[in-house]
């Protein structure tokens, strides 16, 4: 149909599908792509453009609905709205991975234009139906109400700090994502592109006996359908374990709901899905195994040639189990926790385009080396033919490690020799990629009289559903560090991590520590009510110190600072009788004798410096923790300096956004390629060092686990932290009080924000988050029914940074992105055992304010 819109001023005419809605008309025809399509429901808000005075969801409005009504989108903000948007979400801290951020300063729009004074109840209203992952909303709310401010001119936007260590500098890539610059994945169109479609099967296991692609073929706008026939190299690919099928063939089984049959390439998304329904599969449905305890009961099948047992790892100290007989006091609880989503607010895209013999792959990853060598594997070309470049990360939490769309758009690409696009649609993803692994534990927990601990005894069962993924490694950090950051002489530790045919589980922030902390946590409240203590004694007087060992062997260094953490929310716990706490630390870098190594380069070109590094920014902010430590390092100012990260033609091999690690790896590669550069500029201008490059290298080198050396270094650093939740009256939590060991924090507005996004992920965790499964499939398969916390349901935030001494590297900053969740959901749980004397076991809690009827 052909249409008229109103669109920032100016009239457009389109001709679309009757279908059609506003998000894709002004996407895909009129190229406005500030509003983002993060699940075609309504429910994320990341649409949200400005119709007829109010703000509407663009991916649930028809665009016949908007004819004859003014639209604005957030390109069609005044050159003086822009200014104080971009400000205000900056100054804030409001800005992460930017993939919310348009549609939330559109809603900010609309409710400042009709109220131009809102409370802060106000604007957690008018945000309420937006879903942010990142930030945990209260930077948000302080932006909106800074925007307030500066539009009703009470003040002006100022600049933020220098770019030196501990500044408040303002990060580089927040105007562009305010303002729907930002380029991400789905946001790209290039001449003669294709869109990339696949096909699964309805079930979780089944038998495929033939797959018919014939009608397929002959639907309007196809271009290619593939099948496992057509993958020049090696099928089976994985981020660690060669176990996914890129596509499963005739003769297979397929392992879970989520795994590909065909790729379909054609001239439109609608044309390319319509085709699936002309693919016919042969197949025999065959029971799935859904728990660790089938899968590892006698008679099962296997569902891997190694069998249903991916992994185990064994931890031991001491002798726990002769320890624990001289106990006093001896506690013995199993525990439950689910799978959850990731929920990143970008669904997962990439753009596949043949140039130059080879191809060029745009994507949104952790890693793309990872992801360029398994493509280099899976075409059979030549590592110089395969480039991969990130462009905006649209929020990750360890779910973009694993081949998503990156394979299948390459494979339709290179059979087409055409560009292709795949972006999976919200249910596809919720489908599709790993979560966070679902763990039965059982653990014993003795103490002496005085509440010392003196031994425990775990055993770990980890559903690593499908694949492997990252979940042996996943395991091991569970295991590794279950004991918490205490003092605990015997300990004997076994895991296990357990194929079935659920969806995969891998890398989620915390990395298995979530898990093994919530069992940990609630076993020092029950021990320290039989004993007599405070739950802040108790672990006050175990808490790790200098020269202590870890269950791995491990020597405390002398830059621990839990007991700091304790100390700063002491007065917070001791203030109300329904107050929980929980301490946890977390390691920095992959360590046990994992290679890791940390790279930037650092050259001089027209008079500027740019740092290449192929680390990735999911919304951290990377780029100015590392133009922070080049500023500080050869005292340049911020406005000389540039990043280019995570193209595999430009930059070094940093590994992967993953194990807390960029801001110590690359942070440190960094700074020593910027004292390289330091004294070279010693008597000399940047111009007298036009093209040179200085390289930086960090390599951290650890001992593998249950290693023979006496003291072994499991990991080259470790943070550190305790958090305190308060309940109201009504059992409603009200406030989080947080304090983190860091080491150096480079850029503490950065720093807060993060840490307040994994607190508000850690309460989803706890109170409201579930993966319920059927069959292997998951039952909630929208955004909007899986429990994610939204601005109204978010308590008040108090974070308190703790900069002790930090490692030896990157100026002593050390990681916090994972540990920032970690402790949460015990907090909460000893919140509501002290609240109404119930001990839970299993996640999300039950009986509270916030259970699902």
């Amino acid at each position: 149909m052909h249409l008229q819109l109103l669109v920032n001023g100016q009239q457009r005419e389109v001709d679309v599908n009757e279908e059609a809605t506003l998000l894709e008309v002004l996407r895909e025809h009129l190229r406005l792509t500030g509003a983002k399509n993060g699940c075609g429901e309504g429910t994320c808000g990341a649409c949200t453009v400005i119709m007829g005075g109010k703000a509407v969801r663009a991916c649930r409005t028809p665009v016949a609905r908007a004819v004859g009504q003014e639209i604005i989108t957030v390109e069609g903000l005044t050159p003086r709205e822009k200014e104080i948007y971009a400000w205000a979400f900056t100054a804030a801290g409001a800005v992460q991975c930017g993939f919310c951020t348009p549609g939330m300063v559109m809603e900010a729009k609309a409710l400042l234009d009709r109220q131009p004074d809102p409370g802060e109840a106000e604007i957690r209203q008018a945000l309420k139906a937006h879903l942010c992952r990142c930030t945990g909303y209260q930077k948000i709310i302080t932006a909106v109400r800074l925007a307030g401010q500066a539009l009703r001119g009470e003040i002006e936007p100022y600049r933020g700090e220098p770019a030196g260590l501990g500044k408040a500098f303002f990060r580089p890539d927040a105007p562009p994502k305010v303002l729907g610059e930002a380029v991400f994945v789905d946001d790209m169109q290039v001449p003669g592109m294709l869109y990339g479609a696949v096909f699964r099967l309805p079930v979780a296991r089944a038998r495929i006996k033939g797959i018919d692609t014939t009608v397929a073929r002959k639907q309007p706008g196809v271009v290619a359908v593939l099948t496992a026939d057509d993958i020049p190299g090696k099928r089976y690919q994985g981020h660690i374990f060669k176990d996914w099928p890129a596509l499963v063939a005739v003769g297979e089984e397929t392992r879970y709901a989520g795994d590909a049959l065909a790729l379909v390439a054609a001239k439109s998304t609608r044309e390319a899905r319509a085709a699936l329904d002309f693919i016919k599969v042969d197949y025999e449905e065959l029971p799935p195994l859904t728990s660790p305890e089938e899968a590892l009961a006698p008679g099962a099948p296997a569902l891997h040639p190694r069998g249903n047992l991916l992994s185990e790892t064994q931890v031991k100290k001491g002798d726990a189990e002769a320890a624990l007989r001289s106990c006093a006091h001896v506690v013995t609880n199993t525990y439950q926790t689910p799978f959850t989503e990731h929920a990143f607010l970008e669904p997962e895209s990439a753009l596949a385009v043949p140039e130059n013999g080879g191809l060029t792959v745009y994507t949104s990853t952790q890693g793309v080396y990872e992801i360029h060598a398994q493509l280099v594997s899976l075409l059979n070309l030549p590592p110089d033919k395969i480039r991969v470049i990130n462009r905006f990360v649209g929020g990750g939490f360890g779910g973009k490690e694993d081949l998503s769309v990156q394979h299948h758009a390459a494979l339709l690409a290179w059979a087409t020799q055409r560009p292709v696009k795949l972006t999976w649609t919200r249910r596809e993803s919720i489908l599709c990629h790993p979560k966070r692994h679902a763990m039965t534990i059982t653990m014993t927990t003795g103490c002496d009289a005085a509440g010392n601990l003196v031994a425990l005894v775990a055993d770990l069962v980890a559903d690593t559903g499908a694949y492997a993924s990252l979940g042996a490694q996943v395991l091991e950090r569970a295991c590794t560090h279950a004991t918490g950051p205490y003092r605990i002489p015997n300990v004997t530790i076994r895991g296990r991590a357990v194929y079935t045919n659920n969806p995969p589980a891998g890398a989620f922030r915390g990395f298995g520590v979530p898990q093994s902390n919530f069992a940990m946590e609630t076993q020092m409240n029950l021990l320290a009510a039989a004993i007599g203590l405070s739950p802040w004694q108790i672990r006050w007087q175990n808490a790790l110190e200098p020269g202590d060992t870890l269950a791995t062997g491990q020597v405390v260094s002398e830059d621990i600072g839990i007991k700091e953490t304790l100390l700063a929310v002491k007065e917070a716990y001791e203030s109300s009788p329904c107050a929980g706490i929980a301490c946890a630390f977390k390691n920095v870098g992959l360590g046990v004798g994992t290679p890791d190594t940390g790279r930037a380069n650092l050259a001089v070109e027209g008079g500027r410096v740019r740092i290449y590094s192929s680390a990735a920014c999911m919304g951290q902010g990377l780029e100015s923790v590392l133009i922070q430590i080049v500023a500080e390092t050869t005292g340049l100012p911020a406005e000389v300096i540039d990043c280019v990260l995570s193209d595999t033609a430009l930059t070094p091999d940093a590994g992967c956004t993953t194990a807390s690690r960029q801001s110590l790896f690359t942070g440190e590669a960094t700074r020593r390629a910027a004292a390289a550069l330091a004294e070279a500029l010693r008597g000399r201008t940047l111009a007298e060092l036009e093209g040179r490059v200085f390289r930086g290298e960090f390599h951290g080198v650890t001992d593998p686990l249950n290693s023979t050396r006496e003291h072994p270094l499991t990991h080259v650093g470790y943070s550190y932290a305790t958090q305190v939740v308060l309940l109201d009256d009504a059992g409603k939590v009200s406030k989080v009080v947080a304090a983190y060991d860091i080491g150096r924090a480079i850029n503490p507005l950065n720093l807060e924000g993060q840490i307040e996004g994994g607190i508000v992920m850690g309460l989803g965790y706890a109170l409201t988050e579930d993966f319920p499964l059927r069959e292997g499939i998951p039952e909630r398969q929208t955004l909007g029914r899986l429990g994610l916390l939204r601005s109204h349901q978010v308590p008040a935030m108090e974070v308190h940074l703790i900069e002790k001494g930090g490692t030896p590297y990157a100026y002593g900053a050390k990681g916090v992105g994972e540990l920032a969740t970690i402790p949460t959901a015990a907090a909460v749980a000893g919140a509501y055992y002290r609240f109404d004397g119930k001990v839970r076991l299993s996640l999300p809690l039950e009986g509270t304010p916030y259970t699902r009827g």
